[in-house]
C-alpha cells in the first residue's frame, strides 16, 4: 500500500522566492524529497521573467509553482505579500500552472545564516541567498506535502 501511494506522489515543482530585483528558483527531484537551488533570475520585465521560467518549466516538466509569501511577523498580508500574490496570479495564468503559497518569513535570514556558516559574505552573494531561500520555501512545501500523504496512508490502513 505504501509503495503504491509513494508511486502516485511523484512531483515536479518549482519553488520561487520573488523579489523586486531577483527571483530565486529551486527545483526538486521527482520523488519530492529534496529541494535544490537552481538559478536566480535577474528581473527585467514580466515577459522576460515568464520566458525564463517557461524554459525551466518545460525542461523540468513542472506541475506546480510554490511561491514564498512574505507574511508580516504578526501574520497579516502586507504590501509586499500582495505584490507577490499579484505577480503569482499573472505567472500562473501565463504558464497555465497551479500556484501554492508557503509562509516565507525568515527564509532569507535562514539562507544568510547558511552562507555565513560556509564563511561566505551574504552582501556579496545576494543571488545565492535568493536561490537558497527558494530551496527553503520548496523544502518546507515538500515536507508538509509528505507529512500529509503519510497521514493519509496511516488513516487508510486503520
Amino acid at each position: 500500500m505504501i509503495l503504491q501511494e509513494q508511486a502516485q506522489t511523484l512531483i515536479s515543482a518549482l519553488g520561487l522566492d520573488f523579489g523586486r530585483k531577483r527571483i530565486g528558483v529551486a527545483g526538486c527531484d521527482g520523488t519530492g524529497l529534496i529541494a535544490t537551488g537552481i538559478t536566480t533570475i535577474e528581473r527585467t520585465s514580466f515577459e522576460q521573467d515568464v520566458e525564463q521560467l517557461r524554459q525551466l518549466v518545460n525542461q523540468r516538466q513542472v506541475q506546480v509553482l510554490v511561491i514564498g509569501l512574505p507574511y508580516s511577523m504578526d501574520g497579516s498580508l502586507g504590501f509586499q505579500a500582495r505584490q507577490v500574490q499579484k505577480f503569482a496570479k499573472r505567472l500562473a495564468k501565463a504558464l497555465q500552472l497551479p500556484v501554492e503559497y508557503v509562509d516565507e518569513r525568515l527564509t532569507s535570514f535562514q539562507a544568510e545564516q547558511l552562507l555565513k556558516a560556509e564563511n561566505r559574505s551574504p552582501s556579496r552573494h545576494k543571488a545565492l541567498i535568493d536561490r537558497k531561500a527558494a530551496a527553503l520555501i520548496l523544502q518546507q512545501w515538500l515536507d508538509a506535502r509528505r507529512a500529509q500523504s503519510y497521514k493519509s496512508v496511516i488513516a487508510a490502513e486503520y
